[in-house]
């Protein structure tokens, strides 16, 4: 039974709600809940203690949606097998460094800790402070076969049933210095992804110039190993002299445009759409042509957006080069620029050196002597109409898989870029103490287990039918966020109450795909 009792205090009344049973036959108080003065309870009935006194917003979103895909995957038990039995949990560990590099880039653990909701759904809430040098004292003991069979394990749940995968190289993969005035070590990664999503499941980083570093060829067959199945190789423009395309791996690669005038100049009427609804505004023309000595097929591709973006790109370019010119030519024609002529053609080629525009753009200088030097510019109009009706939106791809449908030798060749895309979004230039090979390949696969949580999650958003890119996704789920509010006291401790933001469509798309209202407060 429930009643209010007033307790009188130095000539002050004071109410309680006040629960009572019998207790052994006897009448017993239960508990009770302080009130307040007469006063504090008619300010509560006026909404005089509606308003909070203060409010906290934490991100709730985006980490409860990674957290939900890592607790699906279970990769903090898959990661604790393969290392074995320790004091502390190596997965948890590891679980926690993804969901920070995937919601908030260069902070640290610590901040980005208490910025988060995330205290109050990841279980088994940790042991250990949430800290760097935690995790950094947690993993100082694994070497490269623990770190492999990490990776293998988290591989395997992510990557079970995978028909074909594919072999991508990305050479800009991240850069660490030991200050911001040391020499950087520049580090590239090998990895085979799934075909479908780019979602990276074995990897190998080395780096750059590095003793010991092996062809991309020889270093895709090794990785092809650990994955014990069917892979194709994916190889940027920059890498096709590297390889042989008779060794036998299958192969999607680029080829220089401008070695091939003869299909540039192929109408755009040769052209086919190839999937509007996975590639608006793409064309194609299926076709075969001699590659380094051999009849193999060819893919041309044109794409409006791609075109767009290099006609404005080339209009910027030439609108800068165009007024440092005409600023030089200024300052010849009047006497205040009196450098030697060597100078002046080093500066001009500088100028022109961008891509393109010394493809339209020429400069010619006159005279010997400072004083009497002079230079004039032209544009050539119809080199540029050939670049836009040659060049611009094209990529010549080349591959030995015959059967497969023209979409999906595109959607090979642009998995190294969904993935190149992703390590640029979470990699930046990382400043420390001292980078050891072993501490770069700790913190490498941090980023390779984030870049494979995140692409199954958009490869899932994908197959909801919803076409947003990893930034994409992750930014339309941190708009989701906790609002924690604090009222004033009528006794006791200060009541909270915590509130999710408002949601747009696309985000309770995305909060019913990953289940976030098992996570909502």
């Amino acid at each position: 039974m429930a009643s209010v009792v007033g307790k009188r205090v130095n000539g002050r009344t004071y109410y309680y709600l006040v629960s009572s049973a019998r207790v052994s036959g006897r009448p017993r108080i239960t508990a009770q809940r302080y009130l307040g003065s007469a006063e504090d309870i008619a300010a509560a009935l006026d909404g005089g203690h509606g308003v909070p006194e203060s409010t906290r917003h934490l991100a709730f979103g985006d980490v409860a949606a990674v957290w939900s895909t890592l607790e699906r995957l279970q990769v903090v038990a898959a990661i604790d097998e393969a290392v074995g039995a320790r004091r502390v949990s190596i997965g948890g560990h590891f679980a926690l460094a993804v969901l920070q590099r995937a919601t908030a880039g260069g902070a640290t653990l610590e901040d980005w800790w208490a910025g988060t909701a995330a205290g109050r759904f990841v279980r088994p809430r940790p042991a250990h402070p949430v800290r760097d040098e935690e995790f950094w004292r947690a993993v100082r003991r694994l070497d490269e076969s623990r770190l492999r069979r990490i990776e293998e394990a988290v591989a395997d749940r992510i990557g079970e049933g995978e028909p074909t995968t594919l072999a991508v190289d990305v050479p800009n993969f991240a850069t660490y210095a030991e200050s911001e005035t040391a020499a950087a070590t520049l580090v590239g990664l090998s990895a085979v992804v799934t075909r479908d999503g780019a979602i990276p499941l074995v990897s190998n980083v080395y780096r750059r110039g590095g003793a010991g570093v092996v062809p991309f060829g020889v270093a895709a067959d090794r990785l092809a190993g650990r994955r014990r199945g069917p892979v194709t190789l994916v190889f940027d423009t920059g890498q096709h002299a590297q390889l042989d395309l008779d060794a036998g791996m299958p192969f999607v690669g680029a080829l220089p445009l401008g070695d091939y005038p003869d299909l540039l100049a192929r109408p755009a009427s040769a052209r086919r759409p190839v999937d509007p609804a996975r590639f608006a505004g793409l064309t194609a023309l299926d076709t075969r042509a001699m590659i380094s000595g051999a009849d193999r097929r060819v893919v041309l591709t044109h794409s409006a957006r791609l075109h767009a973006a290099q006609a404005r790109g080339l209009a910027q370019a030439l609108s800068g080069a165009t007024r440092q010119l005409d600023g030089l030519a200024l300052a010849l024609a009047t006497g205040r620029n009196r450098r030697p002529r060597e100078e002046l053609l080093t500066e001009i080629a500088r100028i022109t050196r961008v891509r393109w525009v010394d493809r339209v753009l020429t400069a010619r200088l006159t005279g010997t002597r400072p004083g009497e030097l002079r230079l004039e510019s032209r544009l050539d109009e119809n080199g540029r109409a050939r670049l836009d009706e040659e060049f611009f939106g094209k990529q010549l791809l080349v591959t030995d898989r015959d059967d497969w449908p023209v979409a999906d030798v595109i959607s090979a060749y642009r998995a190294r870029y969904h993935l190149d895309s992703t390590f640029r979004m979470l990699n930046g230039s990382f400043v420390e103490g001292r980078w050891s090979d072993r501490r770069i390949a700790v913190h490498a696969l941090v980023t390779v287990l984030t870049t494979a949580v995140t692409h199954l999650m958009r490869r899932e958003a994908d197959r909801a039918g919803l076409d947003l890119s990893v930034r994409e996704l992750l930014d339309q789920l941190s708009g989701i966020g906790e609002t924690v509010l604090r009222y004033p006291s009528t006794g006791g401790r200060p009541r909270t109450r915590r509130v999710l933001t408002m949601r747009g469509q696309t985000q309770q798309r995305l909060f019913d795909l990953f289940g976030l209202a098992a996570y909502a407060p």
